[in-house]
């Protein structure tokens, strides 16, 4: 091997390595950190989604509302940015976060996201009300399929056989999925459908994301802001079309400070699960993030089966088992395709640094 290529690869093998040059922390405190931010993303996550739930299709609630409970939870995002923006003006040494207002012109820039975020959040909710949390899963699980054809048709992106094989385990799961909930007379096909839209949704919204992002300066916060707001704005007509004013009418629980608490408590969670993903992205890496998320899916799984005391067949777990084990193996075989072309660009650079030498 000549001294060039011996060169490159240890350039290569530098530019490829995780490990933070210089850095004082040692193994073990890195690992703590990580371990730590992971679990309070498992945490917010799933007790979000049990939240969630309660709140919308509790007996004990009886609170036939989903786009209120929505709607308030945005409203509940919407006075955390202005609190975050108060203190980071205070005491901008204890926080950081980017100066909000409302300007019209970016609100309507923001606007077609706003209105694809509003369907996410809303099928999403819809499926979590209409099927349980066991199924919740696999019943909007079709995000990585929708992501592959969407890149393809939009965005002219091809995919790679094995990711294809990939998005295909994952469909087989999610029709065997839908197969055992039949076997046990607990499917519901409206819950299917919204499960199926919200991941359509969940994948235009990756899209529409990088497109509007420059409205905002590139700021996540100041986009969370803003269609939180215009999803406030658009979610009050929607409530009074659909009916639901008529059932808040009729609602006996708007003087139970418990009921609120848990409606606070919802919001919270649903802004806090914003910045718990990205911590744990900046603390570990996407691909990693995506193996923890597949991981919390399935703990997830087991303690919904486990707090409401189904019975599952062997075939429904297997239906779950393709779905995470197809999900796992897409993220593996894009982050090996990622680190391939890094591979290809850093070799491209260095041939042309040594040509100019």
């Amino acid at each position: 091997m000549s001294v060039t290529s011996l060169r490159r690869s240890h350039i290569l093998k530098m530019a490829l390595s995780n490990l933070e040059q210089g850095s004082s922390e040692s193994f073990a405190l890195k690992a703590v950190k990580i371990t730590c931010v992971v679990a309070v993303y498992w945490f917010v996550s799933i007790t979000m989604i049990f939240v969630n739930k309660y709140l919308l299709a509790s007996p004990a609630l009886q609170l036939d509302a989903p786009l209120f409970v929505i709607c308030f939870q945005c409203m509940v995002t919407v006075v955390l940015c202005f609190l975050l923006n108060t203190v980071a003006t205070l005491c901008p040494r204890l926080l950081e976060f980017p100066a909000i207002g409302f300007n019209p012109k970016v609100s309507r820039e923001v606007l077609p996201l706003s209105m694809v975020f509003i369907g996410m959040i809303t099928f999403n909710n819809l499926c979590l009300k209409n099927v349980g949390v066991a199924f919740y899963n696999v019943g909007r699980s079709l995000t990585t399929v929708f992501n592959v054809l969407l890149s393809y048709a939009l965005l002219k992106q091809t995919t790679s056989f094995r990711a294809i094989l990939c998005c295909g385990i994952i469909i087989g799961g999610f029709c065997l999925g839908i197969n055992q909930e039949g076997v046990t007379g607990s499917l519901s096909w409206t819950g299917v459908l919204f499960g199926v839209l919200a991941s359509l949704c969940v994948s235009l919204n990756a899209i529409y994301t990088k497109k509007v992002l420059p409205a905002v300066d590139g700021s996540i916060w100041r986009l969370t802001y803003y269609n939180n707001v215009n999803a406030c704005i658009l979610f009050i007509p929607l409530i009074a079309i659909t009916g639901e004013l008529r059932v808040l009418y009729h609602f006996d629980k708007f003087s139970n400070y418990g009921f609120w608490a848990i409606m606070v408590l919802g919001g919270v969670f649903g802004f806090a699960i914003g910045y718990v993903t990205g911590l744990q992205i900046k603390f570990t890496s996407p691909l990693t993030h995506n193996v923890s998320g597949t991981a919390k899916a399935c703990v997830q799984t087991v303690l919904a089966v486990s707090y409401y005391e189904e019975v599952k067949t062997l075939l429904w777990w297997t239906s779950n088992l393709l779905v995470l084990f197809g999900s796992f193996a897409y993220t593996w075989v894009k982050g090996v395709e990622m680190k391939k072309v890094q591979e290809q660009t850093l070799n491209k650079n260095l041939e042309k640094s040594e040509a100019k030498v």
